[in-house]
């Protein structure tokens, strides 16, 4: 019974994207009727419809739904690893870590200009990595006290970390040119800047060896969260199978950092969400969350691109304006 539920709300959820994905298609500035869509996609659409839709449009929504998957996944992990039903990679501070290296990377890289040749697309999720994986390592660190590591102290020290990379971020900002400095901020606001092919094949091939990985271990974040000695009953080694699925989070929110900008609250939400209609199985939260993830950033965008047009409003705002409350309603219910 409990398997042919979550079977029902994945293919709803899955349902759901679809039709997202054919809404957000007809939203923006440009508007394209449903028939025109279709008519493009299969290859007998005008010329003006075929560039704004495989130029523009669908490698944005196919990296919202990317990096919607990637953020939930790694904010369930962050969630189990931590047993603290408050971690997520933006409040932590691991967004503002890869945040930091990235913004170093665009001043010493001669700009935002820099981002888009051929060899950034490639370089930029290894460089978010990198500053997410120290920021992690920071927090951790900071965190740890008698020999553990408690969850009200985690998110302490993490909201701490946080706002010190936050503050490098914005010294390194001051001293960039006023356009790239504009763009910066707008890219920190959690805005999907990039809509080239290459980013997307580079960040799908990136979270499918992580997503996979991390779905694999499903089973053992299960064991985890019966505590330590019952994990180590049961012959798991608890710190090294903590250590690895630290890095696969961070390494998943890194290169969705890298794309998507300091999107925060996603990796909080999906998986609360999951959790809420299939229980507490690992198993089942770590899917229904990246389909919770990319559904709700999709549709966060699609909303970002209708309510200020011809401007757009960046994603991760959507995302803090029905983030923000939950947080707060989930931090005075659990501290």
């Amino acid at each position: 019974m409990r398997n042919t539920k979550f079977a029902l709300v994945c293919g709803i959820t899955f349902l759901a994207i679809i039709i997202s994905f054919f809404v957000s298609m007809n939203a923006g500035f440009i508007h394209i009727p449903l028939q025109n869509v279709l008519s493009t996609l299969f290859g007998h659409g005008t010329e003006e419809d075929h560039m704004t839709i495989f130029q523009f449009r669908l490698p944005r929504i196919i990296l919202a739904i990317l990096i919607g998957a990637g953020m939930a996944v790694a904010g369930a992990i962050l969630q189990g690893v931590s047993r603290n039903p408050l971690a997520d990679p933006g409040i932590l501070g691991i967004n503002a870590g890869a945040g930091f290296v990235v913004v170093l990377y665009m001043f010493l890289g001669r700009g935002t200009s820099f981002l888009a040749t051929k060899t950034s697309v490639f370089i930029m999720p290894f460089a978010a990595f990198f500053g997410a994986l120290c920021a992690a390592c920071l927090i951790y660190a900071l965190a740890w006290k008698k020999g553990r590591v408690t969850p009200s102290r985690l998110l302490l020290v993490g909201i701490g970390v946080n706002a010190a990379f936050n503050s490098g971020i914005t010294i390194l900002q001051m001293k960039m040119e006023p356009t790239d400095f504009t763009k910066a901020l707008v890219w920190l606001s959690g805005t999907i800047w990039s809509t080239s092919w290459q980013s997307v094949w580079t960040l799908c091939i990136w979270l499918l060896i992580l997503l996979l990985f991390a779905f694999s271990k499903a089973y053992v974040l299960e064991v985890l969260n019966l505590g330590d000695p019952i994990a180590i009953g049961l012959g798991t080694n608890v710190e090294r199978e903590r250590r690895l699925l630290l890095i696969i989070a961070v390494a998943i929110a890194g290169g969705c950092v890298a794309v998507g900008g300091g999107i925060t609250f996603l990796g909080l939400i999906a998986p609360h969400m999951a959790k809420m209609l299939v229980g507490s199985s690992y198993r089942k939260i770590l899917p229904l969350s990246a389909l919770i993830g990319s559904l709700l950033l999709l549709l966060a965008d699609t909303l970002g691109r209708v309510i200020i047009a011809p401007a757009e409003l960046p994603v991760g705002i959507v995302i803090s304006i029905l983030g923000v409350p939950y947080f707060v309603h989930l931090l005075l219910r659990k501290l």
